[in-house]
């Protein structure tokens, strides 16, 4: 089998904070493979060290055959990378932040042009080519990104959450391209989100990854039947602190969670719920709130880490990241 992506046991540290612990992982060709975790995970982290922007402190890793250490132009050549933050030139129009990325892969003359028209007809921007960027709104611009990156026509695609901050419908616009992108031009994609939906939508396989360590990888129903049952969540009038587990032959999982709900895996929660209530009649417990519903990603998140999957907002070490990001592309 080929694989466009290795990595064996990379490490990065700052300092002493290491950020990414030892992950290791292989991307098949042709594939869309998602690093699923929160913010400060370490998925930004490790992409840069893939697309050369950051030296691993130990560990190595392979981009379209080439070493990320000791080859990093080959891998640059090969590569195409949407990053997290905006990086287009907002005083140039669409064509021209097209034209340049183009020149610096070494494309010109009517083979450039032409590309550059393919690739904004792709993403649906072709009768825009001529507006600078400062006024497309933030899906264009997203979409913009996603056609400079394939220009050179990239065996492997970056995406660092690709649609962060864009609302549903443009989401779903920006999904579809990726889809495209697989399907027409047979394409390897990694994609960091910290996204659910967009991980079960879009990736063939997932990386949960939590405190710079890959936790769990499989396809979006193998990780599902981590969890294996039904889950039910209640909360209860007792105070937090007063909150225990339940026990009964038909709960199969309890724990507590952060939040003073108590969450239980049953095998049929249907044929649970009758039991559940009448469990706290016998034992004086007021029911207040009541949900359930077959496991998600979420509730694989929560079974391996004791927390949901949410969104976080950027701390002082992301904004590091981002200024070391900036540095290297000077």
């Amino acid at each position: 089998m080929e694989y466009a992506i290795t990595a064996d046991n990379l490490v990065k540290k700052y300092g002493d904070f290491t950020a990414v612990k030892g992950v290791s992982f292989k991307v098949k060709k042709g594939e869309i493979f998602a690093f699923l975790g929160p913010n400060g995970a370490g998925k930004t982290t490790t992409i840069h060290m893939l697309v050369t922007l950051l030296k691993p402190t130990s560990g190595n890793a392979t981009v379209a055959g080439h070493d990320v250490i000791k080859e990093p132009d080959k891998v640059r050549k090969k590569i195409g990378i949407v990053f997290q933050d905006p990086s287009l030139d907002r005083e140039l129009t669409a064509y021209e932040n097209m034209y340049i990325h183009g020149k610096i892969y070494g494309l010109s003359g009517d083979k450039l042009k032409k590309r550059i028209m393919e690739m904004l007809k792709f993403v649906e921007l072709d009768e825009f080519k001529d507006r600078q960027v400062k006024f497309f709104s933030g899906g264009m611009q997203r979409r913009l990104e996603i056609a400079r990156a394939l220009i050179h026509e990239p065996e492997v695609l970056f995406l660092d959450e690709p649609t962060i901050g864009l609302d549903p419908q443009t989401r779903a616009h920006i999904w579809e391209y990726i889809k495209k992108m697989k399907e027409e031009h047979e394409m390897t994609i990694f994609l960091t989100t910290h996204y659910m939906d967009e991980a079960e939508q879009l990736a063939d396989r997932i990386a949960i990854i939590d405190h710079g360590r890959i936790i769990a990888e499989g396809t979006s129903e193998e990780l599902k039947k981590l969890v294996g049952n039904d889950v039910i969540y209640i909360r209860i009038a007792n105070g937090k602190e007063e909150v225990k587990c339940l026990n009964a032959d038909f709960i199969r999982g309890c724990k507590v969670l952060p939040d003073g709900r108590v969450r239980l895996e049953v095998a049929n929660a249907a044929e649970a719920l009758p039991k559940l209530f009448e469990l706290a009649q016998q034992n004086d417990i007021k029911i207040l709130e009541v949900t359930y519903h077959r496991p998600t990603l979420n509730d694989v998140f929560l079974y391996l880490t004791g927390r949901e999957l949410r969104e976080e907002s950027a701390g002082g070490f992301d904004m590091a990241k981002i200024a070391v990001r900036r540095r290297y592309m000077r």
